[in-house]
């Protein structure tokens, strides 16, 4: 009897319908918009969503994409897990993980390592890396002394968020220091002391290249990011540095640039309880290893680059990274590559022009593609979608293959069915490679 009754069981446990897993909810909380490719594709991975953008003006971004939140604290106890998309949110990351919330996010100590760039410098010097000759200012007057004194080749580096202008920096090539000089009297001139501090920081010749890791907590997950950034607005580096046009990655499970900088952090930052990815940005040639500045959140455009060379859904990668699980990251071999598509007036602000040409500007894609196309400053309208905030930046295309050449040939290839009116776009993404990969090569930094 016993017997038979265990066989019924057994039957209505196998017909009875088994109860659906409650979706993980991802709060997004962001200061510009510039996650939402990121909310976009975990809402398509079967998760829920909610964005916030923090700078009202660019409020739009998102719509029609993902669910918004106009407040983002009122949604704490609905999110399962909480990710704050850029620095000065360390705090409130703290605070949220001492809550028992997972949480992606900075520290004020990481935040503080990318804002103030002479804390972020004494701290690899304090932890054994070699760091370049630089010295903090406040007044270009006193600047422009210093340089007369010791005349030779500089790098004109703002601090703070001041630092998000990218078009301050400047990078010196007269050996005495003489372009410096009038680029300080300029600055002078039309800013005053709205700069603040900034940095003079010695230049040397080399590949700039920068390793990107994510961080659990407790470790670095591997393999690590090697990537190559093209700042400036025209092919072959000219013109004014805009922060990122596009770039060129590979994933790698040993990197002797790793090595030598981001791994000496790993036991600070995990008694600071940092979880995200962090970058570091250098300059290496046949003499060293030379860090220039951290970034400690995800960058733009960089990690949706990154997105397409992770094969595993990026809201498992998220969840696991803020549960502190030790895993492998299940990465493409070869290469990633992506160029920003972008409108009037990129990289400046200006609303009139920006109204003018570009305001609620369709993004039309031929052949229906999809694939290898990254949401930046957008809105979705009635299935179209439309180019919103005041800046100009419009989509971001990738290319993955098993040589760099075969991942610049996609993604170009997908450009050319990308239709947005005044748009333009860096046309050398990735053509600097051959000679960088020669030269780490023989510096054995590859």
């Amino acid at each position: 009897m016993i017997a038979a009754n265990a066989h019924v069981i057994n039957l209505i446990l196998i017909t009875m319908p088994h109860p659906r897993k409650r979706k993980t909810r991802f709060l997004f909380v962001s200061r510009w918009g510039e996650i939402l490719d990121i909310a976009h594709a975990v809402q398509q991975e079967g998760h829920d969503v909610k964005l916030f953008i923090e700078y009202r003006p660019w409020h739009e971004i998102g719509d029609g994409f993902v669910p918004k939140a106009r407040s983002w604290e009122k949604h704490i106890d609905w999110a399962d897990i909480i990710v704050f998309d850029y620095t000065g949110y360390g705090a409130h990351a703290t605070r949220l993980r001492a809550a028992g919330k997972l949480v992606i996010g900075g520290t004020e100590y990481t935040d503080r390592l990318e804002l103030d760039r002479s804390f972020g410098q004494n701290e690899l010097k304090k932890h054994k890396v070699g760091i370049l000759g630089y010295k903090e200012f406040s007044s270009f007057q006193t600047a422009i002394d210093y340089v007369v004194s010791h005349p030779q080749r500089y790098v004109i580096k703002p601090s703070g968020e001041v630092q998000d202008y990218k078009q301050l920096l400047f990078v010196g090539h007269d050996d005495d220091g003489s372009d410096i000089i009038r680029m300080l009297k300029a600055y002078e001139k039309t800013w005053g002391d709205e700069i603040g501090h900034f940095q003079l920081q010695r230049k040397v010749s080399g590949v700039e290249v920068a390793v990107s890791a994510f961080f659990n907590g407790h470790c670095f997950i591997r393999p690590v990011n090697i990537n190559f950034e093209h700042k400036k607005l025209f092919p072959k580096e000219l013109g004014v540095a805009t922060g990122e046009m596009g770039t060129s990655m590979f994933w790698t499970d040993d990197s002797p640039i790793f090595d030598a900088t981001l791994v000496k952090l790993e036991k600070t930052l995990a008694r600071d309880g940092f979880i995200g990815i962090i970058d570091i940005n250098c300059i290496v040639n046949a003499s060293g290893i030379y860090p220039l500045e951290f970034t400690t959140r995800f960058g733009f455009p960089t990690v949706f680059i990154q997105r397409d060379g992770i094969t595993e859904p990026f809201g498992e990668l998220l969840l696991k990274l803020a549960r502190g699980e030790d895993f492998k990251l299940h990465t493409r071999r070869g290469f990633q590559i992506g160029a920003l598509m972008v409108v009037p007036p990129f990289p400046y602000e200006d609303e009139k022009t920006f109204n003018t040409f570009s305001r609620d500007s369709v993004v039309v894609v031929k052949k229906s593609l999809r694939e290898g196309l990254h949401l930046m400053h957008l809105k979705l309208v009635e299935g179209e979608w439309l180019i919103t905030g005041d800046a100009g930046v419009a989509l971001l295309v990738t290319g993955t293959g098993t040589s760099m050449k075969d991942a610049q040939r996609q993604m170009y290839n997908r450009i050319h069915h990308v239709l947005i009116n005044n748009a333009y776009y860096r046309t050398d993404i990735g053509d600097r490679w051959a000679e960088d990969h020669d030269l780490l090569w023989s510096w054995n930094l590859l």
